[in-house]
């Protein structure tokens, strides 16, 4: 059995991770205050976590072209 309690955790997580904007979630959970939308309701997920640091990661490596490589 789901509680509705937890229904809500899941629907903000999941709004939250398909880049809903968080005054939408909020929105749609019906709170008042923000914080209490991000703070409390939307817990990031582990993929969302990984694929972040993953294009992170992807940014740092990129190599930015020096003078030498403009005149090849």
């Amino acid at each position: 059995m789901i509680r509705l309690h937890d229904a809500r955790h899941g629907c903000a997580t999941l709004l939250t991770a398909a880049g809903v904007p968080p005054r939408v979630v909020m929105e749609i959970l019906g709170h008042s205050q923000i914080a209490v939308t991000m703070n409390i309701y939307a817990h990031v997920v582990q993929d969302t976590q990984r694929e972040t640091v993953s294009h992170l990661d992807r940014m740092l490596k990129r190599q930015v072209p020096t003078v030498d490589d403009h005149t090849r």
